[in-house]
């Protein structure tokens, strides 16, 4: 891989100030979202909430700890119905939408927003130190992902936060670049510092406009515009899913055995939906699993 290539690959960087006030993470998310897209046979509208809640889990991931992964479900009535995000801390997303050909008819004034429509937005994280899963859920502000991950962020962990995702679509309709950036204040930071970040992110240029000319360091100049910023870490993050035919039978083992044996047809074919790959079982595997789960239960 050429140094250019490499250096424009989806990676995420973060960073803090050197006061301590702001943690600062940066992400190009484009191939993972072209990958999303190819996986789901997504329209374009679901391209993009997709594309910005899969942005969106890796940012907030970036503050875990090690195997510690994040969620991210947005649930609604509008067209699209709910949109679901999960990363960890190590670069790997995966998501899907539930109805992934949904389109808005943008003639009659409708906005991005209105692919999920009223409802809310809840944020799962799976801890080292938490049995269950520690959860919070606020109402949808717009739908867009980007202010209602801000509202949550507010409301939920009372972190004031700028948020800006981008995906860039061109004029064939194929994703040219994808991106975002989070901005979190810690305490200690003045109104002053939050206004100047603030400015930085309304004023700059688009991410997906930013990438598309240079690298993600240039995203983070830009949006520390007036603080001295050190770097923590930087990693790639890709499109990544853990899903295997093995998982699938250990889940087909917890079924009754007289379900599986009840299945008509030589084949089971069972599709994961975080990244829609199949996986075929033949009837003789089913017959297996029933027997071994009948065993078990004798």
């Amino acid at each position: 891989m050429k140094k250019s290539e490499f250096l424009r690959r989806d990676r995420l960087l973060r960073a803090i100030d050197k006061n301590g006030h702001f943690r600062i993470s940066v992400i190009k998310t484009t191939e993972i979202v072209r990958t999303a897209r190819e996986k789901h046979g997504l329209s374009l509208l679901t391209s993009v909430l997709l594309g910005r809640a899969l942005t969106a889990a890796l940012l907030l991931a970036s503050n875990l700890k090690g195997e510690e992964r994040i969620q991210l479900r947005m649930e609604g009535n509008g067209p699209v119905g709910a949109v679901t995000a999960e990363a960890t801390s190590n670069g790997e997303v995966r998501g899907y939408v539930s109805r992934p050909q949904a389109e808005l008819d943008f003639r009659e004034l409708s906005s991005l927003g209105d692919g999920i429509g009223v409802g809310v937005l809840t944020v799962s994280k799976s801890l080292y130190n938490r049995a269950r899963p520690v959860s919070g859920t606020v109402a949808l502000v717009r739908g867009n992902v980007n202010e209602d991950l801000a509202h949550y962020l507010l409301q939920s962990e009372q972190i004031p936060s700028a948020v800006s995702l981008d995906v860039t679509v061109d004029k064939k309709g194929g994703i040219s670049e994808a991106g975002g950036v989070l901005v979190q204040a810690m305490p200690g930071a003045s109104g002053e510092e939050i206004a100047r970040l603030e400015d930085n992110i309304r004023n700059m240029p688009t991410i997906g406009l930013q990438l598309g000319d240079g690298y993600l360091e240039e995203v983070l100049s830009q949006v520390s515009k007036g603080l001295e910023v050190k770097e923590l870490m930087r990693y790639p993050t890709d499109f990544f899913c853990r899903c295997s035919k093995d998982r699938f039978r250990r889940s087909l083992a917890l079924l009754d055995p007289d379900e599986l044996l009840a299945m008509e047809g030589e084949t089971e074919e069972l599709v994961c939906h975080h990244c829609s790959k199949r996986y075929i079982f033949s009837r003789q595997e089913l017959d297996a699993i029933a027997q071994k789960a009948k065993i078990r239960q004798n």
